[in-house]
């Protein structure tokens, strides 16, 4: 019997998927799951009538591939992964390829990078977007790490990607974790853009006054002009869905949104960069208070939500709100795109930026039209420090501005939260501003803590302290910050 292409641990719907994605562009799978009759159930089910075939031990799995052996993860993150590859490395030999497709943190890849190429072995560590629609159909495939596997599995990632244009959305990233750092930071504007159109949402639907099916109407209109995106076109799907009785389902719904772990990750890799990522901060936060779901009833019942009703041009309104979505959605992936930046310059990574926008165009969560644009603007302006910066994206802003501001105070006037929205609107303005008050901070700093300044007088570097109150001598901070 030949030897199977490929090995795939973990069998949840990700896992199920990408094994009949791949059997589906002929590679011969073998599959293992901890739960073995998970296994059988898969085989003798989905995979019925497949190339695919079943090992009921991880020994099995690894005898059973060519050589060198290529093994993809589809478990959960974190100790599940090491635990997997602890027993899997007794019987694989130096070449042989892990592939971790989970959502796992970027720096237990890089731990697992430098792990197993002591050992003479391989790991990538691979974002995979796009849900188990993607992953059955054609995911986004980010794979990074251990550049020396990419020959062996470049050919099998890119046929299952999806593609655009006829190129496949699976690109190499960068070394370490930078497969699985980008994926975070997908995710993170993922959160951004999800959060965007719920405020947009919300708006439309308290504070306009307007009904569901005008709001569907919105949103389908949305898709065909510059706001198409996946987000934006399932959005239309769910506000249309109703219940046997006729109702919106919407409206059973719970108002309090989960997460699971990878918008937290990319605002604490932005506080430790020191990237103002205000917006998918602020996302983030959106879910934390949605949890508070006991909390915001009794607040509602103390305080009057009766505040300015909104006597307008509703369609005038709806015209503004499409423009700051739009304009937040800019402001949402160039503070992404600070971000992994910055982490690029931290961890030595050489990260192709155009071809991720071109990894992100097909399969994923975020696929949206304007990433061809931020593919032509790093492909126009090789060190392109922000995509406001871009002549594209600055008159796309400059277009929308008036709309985006009219939408901020409308939501403040009538008393609708557009956490999103704002931040990103005064993100915009500080980052447009050559002056900002943080000369006072400084003066501040200097005052109550001897932390020093610089001066807009004298030379980049040098640092200068005054006794304030006269009292205060000559010495500085040489330890402490505030």
């Amino acid at each position: 019997m030949a030897k199977a292409d490929i090995g795939l641990v973990g069998l949840a719907v990700m896992g199920q998927n990408l094994a009949l994605n791949m059997n589906d562009h002929d590679f011969r799978v073998v599959v293992y799951n901890r739960t073995t009759a998970r296994m059988r159930e898969f085989i003798r089910g989905p995979a019925a009538g497949t190339r695919i075939v079943g090992a009921e031990t991880l020994e099995a799995l690894v005898e059973s591939l060519e050589r060198p052996r290529r093994i993809l993860l589809m478990v959960r993150a974190g100790k599940a992964v090491d635990a997997v590859v602890d027993a899997l490395l007794p019987f694989l030999e130096p070449g042989d390829i892990i592939i971790d497709g989970g959502n796992s943190r970027y720096t237990d890849t890089e731990r697992r990078v430098a792990r197993l190429k002591g050992l003479g072995m391989h790991f990538v560590g691979c974002g995979i977007s796009g849900g188990e629609e993607g992953a059955r159909h054609g995911p986004a495939i980010m794979p990074g790490g251990d550049e020396a596997a990419w020959p062996a599995i470049r050919s099998l990632l890119q046929d299952i990607a999806a593609r655009v244009d006829d190129v496949p959305c699976c690109q190499w990233i960068g070394s370490g974790g930078a497969g699985h750092y980008v994926k975070m930071v997908h995710n993170g504007i993922e959160y951004g853009d999800m959060q965007l159109i719920a405020e947009a949402y919300q708006l439309m639907r308290e504070g306009l006054g307007m009904e569901l099916d005008a709001i569907q109407k919105v949103f389908s209109r949305w898709n065909q002009g510059r706001l198409n995106s996946y987000l934006i076109e399932i959005t239309a799907d769910i506000l249309a869905y109703r219940e046997a009785d006729g109702s919106p389902l919407i409206d059973h719904i719970l108002d309090s949104a989960g997460q699971k772990g990878t918008g937290k990750w990319t605002g604490i890799s932005a506080l430790d960069l020191g990237v103002p990522l205000t917006l998918i901060a602020e996302a983030v936060f959106a879910r934390c208070l949605s949890a508070l779901k006991d909390q915001r009833l009794e607040a509602e019942g103390i305080f009057d939500l009766s505040e300015n009703p909104y006597h307008g041009d509703v369609q005038t309104a709806v015209d503004a709100l499409g423009q700051a979505l739009y304009a937040s959605k800019i402001v949402s992936y160039a503070q992404g795109y600070m971000l992994m930046q910055e982490a690029a310059k931290e961890y030595a990574w050489e990260l192709h930026y155009g071809d991720i926008a071109l990894v992100w165009r097909g399969g994923c969560i975020i696929r949206s039209r304007f990433l061809n644009n931020i593919k032509e603007a790093y492909d126009n302006h090789a060190g392109l420090q922000n995509l406001l910066l871009d002549g594209y994206f600055a008159g796309q802003v400059r277009e929308t501005q008036a709309g985006w501001r009219r939408t901020c105070a409308l939501g403040i006037e009538t008393g609708i939260p557009l956490p999103a929205m704002t931040s990103a609107l005064a993100f915009f303005d500080g980052y447009r501003r050559g002056r900002l008050p943080a000369n006072l901070i400084q003066a501040q700093r200097d005052y109550f803590g001897a932390h020093t300044y610089e001066r807009l007088d004298r030379p980049r570097g040098e640092h200068f302290h005054t006794d304030w109150t006269g009292e205060g001598g000559d010495a500085t901070s040489g330890q402490y910050d505030a």
